[in-house]
């Protein structure tokens, strides 16, 4: 499930540059091809067609769908706002709570953090911090607040705002759901002075130039009496992002003003819109009409989707490599944090045997190439090979190729023989049925599904696909089996590895927790707790590696493939925009507000259907690049939807 800023940031963290100090220069990009993947086997697949046709005709132009007029100019009061598309409801809108791609993305607009990060490769630059230096031993940090920062509502922000949210999380007085793991090590929070944020450490930290903590305003939430019921929607929320949010309606839309008082400055657009559109066919669509003018889909374009976009007037679709993986996750058997057992994965999957078999019944080969049409690169490793520095491989012998007659074997070893009407048995007599939670908005979730039915039913095994519009209800309750999972990786891993420990596990049964899929294992708990506390950029990476290692043999993740980012925005309404990272990068979810703070309108007014002038912006590029530099980031989760947990 994919969620949060559980959303990047860059490679190792040598030890965090000094206060003030310019961040050692990134590693000069190197440049990667790709070619689309030639099938050297012939495929027995009856589903082959029928999928390949249905990747095919998702979003393509027809006689009812004309070439789409250009936005006409329309007074609005001389207001430019810009209009994004976007696949996803916003699940909190609290930094405490929020998971949820969108939701985090909107409190990066809107709340400053200590530090963040250069668009160009990621290292980290001030934020709410302008300097930052550890102690000798490196567990004492002392933060230098700006001091040109100010609330929406007019008052100082201050380090004991920063203090009061720290200190907040560490509580876990129902604070704890997002972004807790940055806290753990933490032994106090001070704020001797409005300028200065002392924070004292129970042992190194390697991520203390990358906290991604929105830090809000201590005179709004020291008034709430439930922080883990107040949804933070009292209009307008006071914030001191670029952005300030002003209204909000469920699944519908979210809008925000800009800051004109930001420090950094005021955005070029008056007003940004996040218009919810549960249908990614519809949201191309009103990007073709020019009520939009940005649709990343969920969480790209499908191939067909961007084939039909690519010759259309005034449209340009950006591809670049991607920062996400798409995967297989297997039920562990869902814990709570104390031990207690919940849910109703099936027991099979508890062998390791099996899970590998299902996973050596898995052709990735075939899925880049009928599934995502080459606009993906084969699946080996948690961390995707844009960071090379923590990019993994399995060796020869380790790697579990597509191999149906040893996941046979495995499947026979671990006494689930066949029977005589060719299916898989227990020892109990019963057929071996498993279900898969899909997202119901995602047609790359639907298209997988139907080829593992097919590969899995050869083996044996039954495959019930659910696809939902919500999964997180029955993937918190541990009542799956697999899912089809996925996470924004940043070039900093700390975060997306977190994920797996004993200590992201919820603290009741079927409440929301930092855990993606209820592993607990004390090896991998040390192996992450040696590479949080590790400053040496290649021993971290090493360790970093090792718990890849883990995860690929331990059959509880199988990641089949990395996506590419596939982004499409009409350029008669915007004029510029920043990627990130700038030379070959995304624009939705970024690690940082470069996008839309940066967004440049076009010339002359554009506006959408119901009136509102409609913008993004875009920097474009040519080459696939492997990210390297300084500075930290994490990852972003995400479920509900592609871009959310999963």
């Amino acid at each position: 499930m994919d969620t949060q800023d559980q959303h990047g940031r860059s490679a190792a963290p040598a030890a965090p540059a000094a206060p003030g100090a310019p961040a050692a220069p990134a590693a000069a990009p190197k440049a990667t091809t790709r070619s689309h993947p030639h099938l050297h086997r012939r495929l027995k697949l009856t589903l082959a067609g029928g999928v390949a046709a249905f990747t095919l005709t998702a979003g393509l132009a027809t006689p009812l769908n004309p070439a789409p007029q250009q936005a006409q100019a329309k007074d609005d009061g001389g207001k430019k706002v810009l209009t994004v598309a976007v696949a996803q409801s916003v699940d909190s809108l609290s930094p405490f709570l929020a998971q949820r791609l969108l939701s985090t993305s909107i409190h990066r607009l809107t709340y400053e953090y200590l530090t963040n990060y250069d668009a160009k490769d990621n290292h980290a630059i001030p934020g709410f911090a302008t300097k930052w230096e550890p102690s000798a031993d490196k567990l004492t940090w002392t933060y230098t607040i700006r001091g040109d920062s100010k609330w929406s509502d007019g008052k100082q922000a201050t380090a004991e705002d920063a203090a009061w949210t720290f200190n907040k999380v560490m509580s876990k007085e129902g604070t704890a759901t997002a972004n807790s793991n940055f806290v753990t090590n933490f032994k106090k929070v001070t704020a001797p002075s409005p300028t200065k944020l002392v924070i004292e450490l129970k042992k190194p930290q390697a991520t203390m130039a990358a906290l991604d903590v929105p830090i809000v305003p201590k005179h709004v939430w020291e008034k709430v009496d439930d922080i883990s019921k107040f949804n933070n929607d009292k209009m307008p929320v006071v914030g001191n992002g670029p952005f300030v949010l002003t209204d909000y309606k469920t699944d519908q839309y979210v809008k925000l003003k800009a800051n004109k008082n930001f420090w950094r400055g005021a955005p070029k657009f008056d007003e940004l819109v996040f218009k919810t559109y549960k249908d990614q066919d519809a949201a191309v669509s009103a990007l073709r009409k020019g009520e939009v003018s940005f649709v990343a889909g969920q969480p790209a374009l499908t191939p067909a989707q961007a084939e039909s976009l690519k010759n259309e007037d005034n449209i340009k679709v950006n591809e670049g490599p991607g920062r996400r993986f798409f995967a297989l996750a297997t039920n562990p058997g869902a814990k709570t944090l104390d031990g207690k057992k919940f849910g109703d994965g099936h027991p099979a999957l508890l062998d390791k045997k099996v899970r590998q078999a299902l996973f050596l019944s898995v052709d990735r080969e075939a899925l880049v190439e009928k599934v995502f049409q080459g606009h993906a690169v084969e699946g080996a490793g948690y961390i995707p090979p844009r960071f090379s520095e923590y990019a993994w491989k399995p060796s020869a012998d380790q790697e579990m190729k597509y191999d149906p007659k040893r996941a046979a074997a495995l499947l026979d070893e671990a006494g689930y023989k066949k029977n005589s009407d060719g299916k898989r048995v227990g020892k109990d007599g019963k057929p071996v049925d498993f279900r898969i939670l899909c997202h119901a908005t995602d047609p790359n979730d639907k298209a997988v599904g139907k080829y593992l039915k097919e590969w899995w039913g050869e083996l044996g095994i039954g495959l019930k696909v659910q696809c939902l519009d919500d999964v997180s209800v029955p993937w918190y309750a541990g009542e799956y089996d697999l899912a089809f999972d996925g996470w924004s990786v940043n070039p900093d891993p700390d975060f997306v590895l977190g994920i797996h420990t004993c200590a992201a596990l919820p603290v009741k049964a079927k409440e929301s927790a930092a855990t993606d899929n209820f592993i607990c294992d004390k090896k991998f708990d040390s192996l992450y707790d040696k590479q949080l506390a590790e400053y040496d950029p290649a021993k971290r990476a090493d360790i970093v590696k090792q718990m890849e290692s883990w995860l690929y043999d331990s059959g509880y993740m199988n990641v089949l493939l990395y996506p590419n980012a596939v982004e499409a925005y009409r350029t008669d309404q915007i004029k510029s925009i920043t990627t990130m990272p700038t030379a070959a990068g995304n624009i939705y979810g970024q690690d940082g507000y470069w996008s839309w703070w940066s967004a440049v309108p076009a010339d002359g007014k554009s506006s959408s259907k119901d009136g509102s002038s409609t913008g993004v912006i875009i920097g474009i590029a040519a080459a696939a690049v492997v990210l390297v530099g300084g500075g930290v980031l994490f990852a972003l989760r995400r479920r509900s939807t592609a871009e959310d947990r999963e």
